[in-house]
């Protein structure tokens, strides 16, 4: 029986996952990503220290490998996950500093910068990037600025995923879908700007290869196999970015599918056949990527969405927690039963989902979160109901940005990531759309795209298609009411004006 390992770096756990080529998970290991706030004179700094993150994925993967009769039967491995987020190595391999993690505000000076001297307009013609504070050169600009002695000791600046493949293989190389996270590639020359790295004042060297995913770059090196249980020699494969290799095993590298990852972050994409380049785009954090599968791009917007729903949970879930305590389910059972029970529209409670700020379609790093429409009479069901019909609200207006620019009206909604199992938020978010929603029997999407691309390199599958083909399984398919469809349309109009009615409250207290 043969194989493949996908391994996953997200912003909370650390997974190596292990598939037959039918996409059937084997096995698979997991550990906490570990988010550090070293600095005391700023502690809203937040780091990933490379030694966790290496140390946790090593431990990950020897748990799944250590779960098989043969590690041999391994044929190759390929690494996806989070974007953006760097760390310099010296000649040697030599960690330099810490990945600055995509929750660290500390580039906004650099951002601002960028705005002025290189423009959103020029970052996107080119690039297609709206341009964030956590693009990968802002990262760059910081140390510059800060720590210019060891950005002169770095030979590669790698993006996260660079980091793990290097770790296993010695290879210093990038992928097309992670290269564009940087702000510093060309979307359709498919390789580094030279107008962008020159106006950057990036030094050219420390960018590594861009190749497209699925390319065999290296195998794992004997120290790897200590680490890893792999068996030394196992080849190494281009992954990409995490919400791009997630819509390989559901299908979506067609024009005219959707999909809709929903997680810590929440994803609306839908792929193309060439970068479409509107300028229109970045005024609504739209982004085009290179998409993992090849000779695809890709247009998406996303933002922040459960995390929001565990924050309300770590902050007001005592009752339902008590309620578990006393044997009788787990504290989500009771929480989203509470949420059920509020009426569609949550007895008037809305709900800004701006916790993290805004990124698409509204712009706004300073926009917050807000409740509005609170009563004496207001349950903490109808808060978390509001918190749920509030990220559907977003997810509605990112679907309706897409379409308004491109012209055409997205039918088929595929959902992964792991708030598919919460159906409760599945129906809703049917219900909010007014189009079926569809959620595949496909378990961890984006570590199995991994596995995919690690299969099409190895050459078990002869394209995407066929990896496709392989893997595909239908699943749960949440039709919309009607008739909340069209509350939800009503509601959906107040929704519009929260952001606009609060910006200036919001950022005046920024």
């Amino acid at each position: 029986m043969d194989y493949l390992l996908g391994i996953d770096l997200g912003s909370t756990s650390l997974k190596g996952i292990i598939y037959d080529l039918d996409g059937n998970l084997i096995a698979s290991g997991s550990r906490k990503t570990e988010l550090y706030h070293p600095d005391k004179e700023h502690p809203d700094w937040a780091v990933w220290q490379p030694e966790q993150i290496w140390e946790g994925t090593a431990a990950a993967i020897r748990d799944a490998v250590a779960a098989i009769d043969d590690p041999k039967s391994i044929k190759a491995c390929a690494v996806t996950g989070m974007g953006m987020d760097g760390v310099p190595i010296d000649a040697e391999g030599n960690s330099l500093y810490p990945f600055i993690s995509w929750h660290d505000p500390r580039t906004a000076p650099q951002y601002e910068w960028w705005l002025e001297n290189v423009t959103v307009a020029k970052t996107f013609s080119i690039g297609g990037n709206p341009v964030w504070p956590i693009n990968s050169v802002l990262r760059i600009r910081w140390m510059m600025e800060h720590e210019p002695e060891i950005l002169g000791r770095t030979d590669k600046w790698l993006l996260i995923e660079d980091f793990l493949n290097f770790k296993l293989s010695g290879r210093r190389v990038t992928d097309y879908s992670m290269a564009s996270t940087t702000a510093l590639f060309d979307q359709r020359s498919l390789g580094w700007s030279d107008e962008l790295i020159e106006l950057s004042g990036v030094d050219r060297r420390l960018l590594c290869e861009v190749q497209p995913s699925s390319t065999p770059i290296g195998e794992v090196t004997a120290d790897a196999a200590k680490m890893t249980g792999l068996p030394e020699g196992t080849p190494v494969v281009l992954g990409g970015h995490d919400h791009l290799c997630g819509a390989l095993p559901v299908g979506v590298f067609r024009p005219g599918t959707v999909l809709n990852i929903t997680g810590t972050w929440e994803c609306v994409m839908t792929p193309t056949a060439r970068p479409e380049l509107q300028p229109e785009f970045p005024t609504m954090g739209l982004t085009v990527q290179a998409h993992v599968a090849r000779g695809m791009h890709t247009i998406w917007g996303g933002n922040v969405s459960a995390d929001m729903v565990e924050w309300y949970r770590d902050q007001f879930g005592f009752e339902a927690k008590h309620k578990a305590g006393q044997g009788g389910g787990s504290d989500w059972d009771h929480l989203i039963e509470a949420a059920a029970a509020s009426p569609p529209g949550a007895n008037r409670v809305m709900f800004l989902p701006h916790i993290s700020g805004a990124s698409c379609p509204v712009v706004d790093n300073n926009s917050k979160g807000a409740f509005v429409g609170l009563t004496k009479t207001a349950t903490g069901g109808d808060m978390l109901r509001a918190i749920f019909e509030g990220l559907d609200y977003q997810f509605l207006d990112v679907v309706q940005a897409v379409e308004t620019n491109l012209g055409t009206q997205l039918e088929r909604f595929i959902v992964v990531g792991g708030a598919v199992r919460n159906e409760f938020w599945m129906q809703n978010k049917a219900d909010m759309v007014g189009r079926p929603v569809e959620v595949p029997a496909v378990e961890e999407a984006s570590p199995l795209g991994c596995a995919m691309l690690a299969g099409i390199g190895a050459g078990l599958y002869k394209d995407t298609e066929d990896a496709y083909q392989h893997v595909s399984k239908p699943g749960k398919t949440y039709e919309p009411d009607p008739k909340l469809t069209e509350k939800y349309r009503a509601g959906f109009e107040i929704y519009k004006q929260l952001y606009p009615a609060l910006k200036t409250v919001h950022h005046a207290m920024s």
